[in-house]
């Protein structure tokens, strides 16, 4: 595989000239600040430059490019394959409610154009979508083993729009993935936290999927800004600071990590990322900076675990936009401990999200926040 990685930004224009090499074998990652909805000439350019190509990408809260992060800027990964077969689908979500739908349909058409595939890395609005869902879904329309990681696309602290490359296009209500198949395939991942549980143990009481409407039989709402105090007029941004864990019944060894899109005053309810099933255990949690950073270490060195060789290798980092709130100045800390867990042949590009998808400690693919995810792509001479 060969890998080139480059930077754009208003300012400088590009860090280095984009390589030749479009082709069927050839996966172009693009991820940007929201604002290129509106004036995506810089996309347009990237997608010029690779027209047989599969070119993905999305808005983010923060584009990675190696130990740096940036707003508003474009940050390029492209990888030249060998032999490994690459497949590009796309769905359209009108609205949560299709989610699951969404996953299935992805997953079928990835696994239908590819008999073996062995990954699936999967960009998805990031507003418009339920990510618990849509993870459930693409599970069931994919064989066991396979392997999906991505993210939710993200608007920074603001909330209001989303965008996933379709066709080339910035487009919000989208969902797309790219297949990986071929026995010369290594990929890995990762995915760790570092958030500490406080506070008492609430049962969800009512909920519907995605949104949360009491907690021990009381307004979830009032009581979660009772807990953030002065931080709750902030709110939906300030709920990044404070996600909930949540403790799925009858599976004790599977707990998912959940923040808030959006708050409804007049319901009293709080929309999530993914789902907050009723009846589960929900409790706050607050990081510090030490964690936060050994976590994305930790993550690193879990998707490393996977390669057996030096040849260049694709990094992709996944990171909550609340981590980067929480970590403020200190957010570089994080890539720099990500970068120190990485083989020197490695480069790393990414973005900061509204979610990671990823497998879990326990084995099974789900939607995460608050999580730094970590995806290593490479190839066996």
């Amino acid at each position: 595989m060969q890998l080139h990685t480059a930077q754009w930004d208003a300012v400088r224009g590009w860090s280095r000239p984009l390589p030749p090499g479009d082709g069927p074998h050839t996966l172009v990652m693009a991820y940007a600040g929201s604002a290129q909805l509106d004036d995506p000439g810089p996309l347009r350019d990237v997608v010029a430059a690779y027209p047989t190509s599969c070119v993905i990408g999305c808005s983010s809260a923060g584009e990675i490019f190696g130990d740096t992060v940036s707003d508003d800027t474009l940050t390029v990964a492209v990888a030249h394959f060998g032999s490994t077969q690459i497949t590009l689908k796309h769905e359209r979500v009108l609205d949560p409610t299709h989610s699951h739908a969404a996953g299935l349909s992805l997953g079928k058409r990835l696994r239908s154009g590819q008999p073996e595939l062995r990954a699936a890395f999967v960009l998805s609005d990031g507003l418009r979508v339920n990510g618990s869902e849509l993870v459930s879904g693409l599970v069931e329309g994919t064989e066991p083993g396979v392997l999906i990681s991505g993210g939710l696309a993200a608007d920074g602290d603001r909330f209001r729009r989303t965008w996933v490359l379709v066709d080339g296009v910035p487009r919000s209500g989208f969902v797309t993935a790219v297949g990986l198949s071929g026995p010369d395939l290594i990929v890995g991942n990762g995915s760790r936290g570092g958030w500490d549980i406080f506070g008492p143990q609430r049962r969800i009481t009512r909920s519907e999927n995605n949104i949360l409407f009491e907690l021990d039989g009381h307004p979830a709402l009032a009581l979660y800004k009772r807990y953030l105090g002065d931080r709750a007029a902030g709110l939906p941004a300030t709920g990044l600071l404070f996600p909930l864990a949540v403790r799925v019944p009858g599976a004790a060894d599977r707990q998912v990590v959940r923040t808030i899109l959006a708050v409804d005053e007049q319901a009293q309810s709080m929309t999530f990322a993914g789902d907050v099933p009723q009846g589960s255990l929900a409790q706050l949690m607050r990081a510090s900076f030490d964690r936060l950073v050994d976590g994305a270490y930790d993550a690193t060195v879990a998707a490393r675990a996977a390669l057996t060789t030096d040849e260049p290798t694709l990094a992709v980092a996944v990171s909550c936009v609340g981590r980067r709130l929480l970590l403020g100045g200190r957010t570089e800390d994080e890539l720099e401990a990500v970068v120190s867990g990485l083989p020197a042949h490695a480069e790393l590009v990414g973005f900061y999200s509204y979610g990671e998808i990823s497998t879990t400690t326990a084995g099974a693919c789900d939607l995460h926040n608050q999580t730094m995810t970590m995806t290593t792509i490479a190839e066996h001479n």
